[in-house]
């Protein structure tokens, strides 16, 4: 599903460069539930940018199913990024102007897609993350472990094939992190690859396997 090839990502700094990401090769495959983990400032972070398309600023060969995406231009990394990608953060990105259910919507008005049937996608949504009775509250009305459910069913409304999740509970408690991280063991078992930094062992035990980042380089 996914392939790196010696990809880097550098600065330009007076009499040099500085790399964040140096020689990256790996291969992910559909339906699996990978962890990325290493210390602060190893990359981790870049990393899913670039899975994410995210960050456009970097050299080597990426490809996400049969794209090419090194080859594509910005505006056809956008339309792949819609296609395959949901991206939970660590901060919930919730719009707090808007409801829960408006904010399910979001990533569904970008796209070619009828109100009725977005309604139903929502609603459909709202019932399958057990927060319906939440639809017409606002982020702020919300606890963060309550928040960061709500960020994750937006991210995976239009079932995208690829989740990546940076930190995605860094913000909550033990109790609210487990619950984030069984609703991702759920979503991995109905099919949905997973790419997940995180810089907790427990997190990382739900993953099939892990790796390691340092200075840049996979170790």
């Amino acid at each position: 599903m996914i392939s790196l090839h010696d990809v880097e990502k550098s600065y330009a700094l007076a009499g040099g460069r500085s790399y964040v990401l140096r020689r990256i090769t790996l291969d992910i495959k559909q339906g699996e539930f990978v962890t990325i983990m290493g210390p602060s400032g190893a990359g981790k972070s870049t990393l899913l940018a670039v899975l994410g398309m995210l960050d456009g600023a970097w050299t080597g060969e990426y490809q996400l199913h049969d794209h090419l995406v090194h080859k594509l231009d910005a505006k056809k990394r956008v339309a792949l990024h819609k296609q395959y990608v949901g991206f939970v953060f660590q901060q919930y990105h919730l719009l707090d102007d808007l409801t829960v259910a408006e904010n399910l919507d979001i990533p569904l008005s970008y796209r070619d897609i009828r109100k009725a049937e977005r309604q139903a996608m929502v609603a459909d949504t709202l019932d399958r993350f057990g927060i319906v009775a939440k639809k017409d509250l606002y982020p702020t009305q919300l606890s963060g472990g309550q928040q960061q459910l709500v960020a994750v069913a937006r991210s995976v409304i239009h079932k995208p094939s690829l989740l990546l999740a940076d930190e995605p509970t860094g913000n909550l408690h033990s109790a609210q992190g487990r619950e984030i991280m069984e609703l991702f063991t759920a979503l991995n078992k109905g099919g949905t690859t997973i790419v997940q930094v995180t810089h907790s062992e427990a997190n990382a035990a739900y993953s099939d396997r892990v790796i390691n980042l340092k200075d840049g380089w996979v170790v």
